[in-house]
Formats: structure tokens, sequence, C-alpha cells
């Protein structure tokens, strides 16, 4: 009999929302994040994409209208601000090449750091307005938690971590992903910053079946956290990338 998968959510280190929701786990449920598998996700390359093709895999991404993207933009100061947040900027992401942090987090990863390394790319990307699709500041981030940073840097131009990217990648879609931050526990799938308090209380297992979601009614800002685009569907205040 197969045992029981572990409770997982998909990060990006692309999306603030992911980001808010990360924050709000750290702040109310530690344990929490403690308890579950990590997986990254991104908006691959072309190199990237062209393993996933190989593979058969078709990744739910799509283009972000202007008119959502202005609402991006204001839904994450306001969503900043009941949290906050006074220092959040706005990263200008030129021609960006995501695997440069994320497969820079499998290598973290790979030497028990991975979460340390996510806190520190939030705060520089989110914080501190660096790029971290540059190979610089990742060696920089690298040095910070005394990590080796010519691993990290060049972990976009490392073939195995290539292929170990594609397939995490691959299990977000065989998963079902369509956005994020995107959480899983047993058959039950949970999307976006509203969704982050019902996902505590089912791996906490305080959920009541049939009980009402706070968070369909009016927000729940001691519990939600945020969303927005790093890939696939970016989404709604309740769930995006």
């Amino acid at each position: 009999m197969a045992s029981r998968r572990r409770p997982r959510w998909y990060f990006s280190l692309r999306s603030p929302y992911s980001w808010f929701a990360y924050r709000d786990l750290m702040s109310t449920h530690p344990e929490v994040l403690d308890s579950i598998d990590w997986l990254p996700f991104w908006e691959p390359d072309e190199e990237t994409a062209r393993l996933l093709a190989d593979e058969g895999v078709t990744l739910p991404i799509v283009a972000m209208s202007r008119a959502k993207n202005f609402y991006i933009l204001q839904d994450t100061r306001r969503l900043a601000t009941e949290r906050g947040l006074t220092d959040i900027t706005w990263p200008v992401d030129r021609d960006p090449c995501w695997e440069v942090a994320h497969l820079a987090w499998i290598a973290a990863e790979d030497e028990g750091r991975g979460k340390d390394f996510v806190a520190a790319a939030y705060r520089a990307r989110w914080q501190e307005g660096r790029n971290i699709s540059e190979p610089e500041v990742i060696a920089a981030l690298a040095r910070e938690l005394g990590l080796d940073p010519e691993r990290l840097s060049t972990a976009a131009d490392d073939p195995q971590l290539r292929k170990r990217g594609a397939a995490l990648l691959a299990e977000s879609a065989h998963d079902g992903l369509f956005g994020v931050p995107f959480f899983i526990n047993g058959r039950d799938k949970y999307w976006g910053v509203d969704r982050v308090a019902p996902f505590v209380r089912a791996v906490l297992g305080t959920e009541r079946p049939g009980a009402p979601d706070p968070a369909a009614g009016a927000p729940d800002p001691a519990a939600g956290a945020g969303l927005l685009p790093a890939g696939g569907d970016q989404g709604h205040a309740g769930g995006c990338g």
C-alpha cells in the first residue's frame, strides 16, 4: 500500500503573493512550514521548456494582460500595507531568467539550507529591490549564508540541476498546479493567499468537515497570505503566480 505523501507547498521566488504567504506562515505557524515539503515553481526559459516538452509536459503559463498587471501592482501594495510592510519594492525584471534563482535554491537545498536561501532571496527581491536573476546577486546571497557562491550563482549552467529543475516543474503539472502559492494536503488542494488558513488547519488536524471557511467572506488578515505572478495563471488576489 502506497504511503501518503507529506503535505507540500509550491512557492515562487518571483511572486510577491508567494512571499506574502511565506511571511504569514512564518509569523503565525512556522511549525507548519517545518513539517511540509517545499517545491519551487517558476516560468521556464527555452532550455527548460525544451526539457519539459521532451517529457510531454506543458505548463499552464498564461500571458498577463496589461489590466491585470496594473491590478496586481495595486493589490500587492494593498496587501503589503495590511501587513505593515512599508519597505516593499517592486523590482524591474528585464529579460529575467528564473532558473538563476530557483536552480540555486536546489543547490542550497542540497546543503540543507533551502529555507534560508528562500528567506534571503525574498528579502533581496521584495525589500532590497535586487535582481535575483543576476548571478552576482545569487553569489552575494550564497556568501551571506556561508554557501559556495560559485555553485549557487552558476546553477543555471549545470545540466544536472537543469534536469532536476525540469523534473520539479513536471511534478507541479502532475499535481495540477495552475498558480502559486499552491498547497496540497492528501487529495485536497488550496490555491492562493486566502487558502493558507484552511491549509494550516488541515495540516494541524483542526479542520472541521463542513465548517464555513472564514476566508470565503471578509478577508482574514491574521491568517491570509498574498499571491502574485510567477508563471502559471497570474490570477487574482486569492491565488496567482
